[in-house]
């Protein structure tokens, strides 16, 4: 495969080895760190030697070619580039492909008893595709989130809203770690995606539209789950801790679809809620 022919995937695998490779100091593996060294980390060559592999081969995996990867080299690398077990899984899943293809795209509705389920939810309740578009929700989602009824797509996508809505980001006390972990979530997602053109592109606005996600989105970090503790700062109210629970719901059309039921805490925080929700 030509350099012009490389797949998505092999080129975010290239840029995950490297941005891995770049946050090792030589003397994190007892390496002697000189004064001669132009780029940050190790050298290509220092992590080959220190994964048992040979210097080109690794070379042409982190230039993105289509290059045969086995799972024991695969082992050696995670060791030699001290991954976590996340990390570790997001690196066999760039190297070894993706899973069967799944719609992404934004559906138009849910089914009637979906959106019964989410209406009969007393408190915020959501369903979002796997690209974290935001596509049925409750009449108790829009008091925290009133942008959920504006009309374009970018607006009703949980990742852009982190970043581009001020009233959003206003709510959230810890929204630094929030967008951060929401970051590494979101790229996970993206990897397992077969057809990651439409994360792609939300990606590329994103980074255009925000330099914080530019840079968040530049570090490679991976998670396996963001959060499920939410807290918003209500007007009037104060501070509300919301428990989060995700649950994956196939559609009859066989679309792939994740459904978010908000709980506040046991509390003060559960009394709150209830002021709030009850409120015409």
């Amino acid at each position: 495969m030509t350099d012009t022919a490389r797949s998505p995937g092999r080129d975010e695998l290239a840029r995950f080895l490297r941005s891995r490779r770049e946050r090792l100091r030589p003397e994190d593996v007892g390496l002697p760190s000189g004064s001669r060294r132009r780029t940050p980390g190790l050298r290509r060559e220092e992590l080959a030697r220190l994964a048992d592999v040979g210097v080109s081969w690794y070379t042409w995996l982190e230039q993105g070619r289509d290059i045969h990867v086995s799972e024991p080299l695969l082992e050696r690398l995670v060791v030699a580039l001290r991954l976590t077990p996340t990390e570790r899984l997001h690196l066999f899943e760039l190297a070894h492909g993706r899973p069967a293809s799944r719609p992404v795209s934004s559906p138009a509705s849910v089914s009637d008893a979906l959106q019964r389920l989410l209406d009969a939810h007393p408190f915020p309740a959501l369903v979002s595709t796997r690209r974290w578009d935001i596509v049925a929700w409750n009449a108790a989602a829009t008091v925290l989130y009133a942008d959920l009824t504006q009309p374009t797509s970018e607006e009703r996508n949980g990742l852009w809203s982190l970043f581009m809505n001020p009233e959003r980001r206003a709510r959230m006390p810890a929204w630094e770690e929030a967008v951060r972990r929401a970051v590494a979530g979101f790229r996970m997602d993206a990897a397992r995606a077969a057809d990651r053109s439409e994360f792609d592109a939300l990606v590329e606005k994103l980074q255009a539209a925000s330099p914080e996600f530019a840079r968040l989105w530049s570090e490679h970090d991976v998670v396996e789950t963001p959060s499920m503790l939410k807290v918003i700062i209500l007007p009037e109210l104060g501070p509300i801790e919301f428990e989060s629970v995700m649950l994956t719901h196939s559609e009859p059309d066989g679309r792939e679809l994740r459904v978010s039921f908000y709980q506040p805490r046991p509390g003060p925080h559960l009394e709150r809620a209830r002021a709030l929700f009850a409120r015409p």
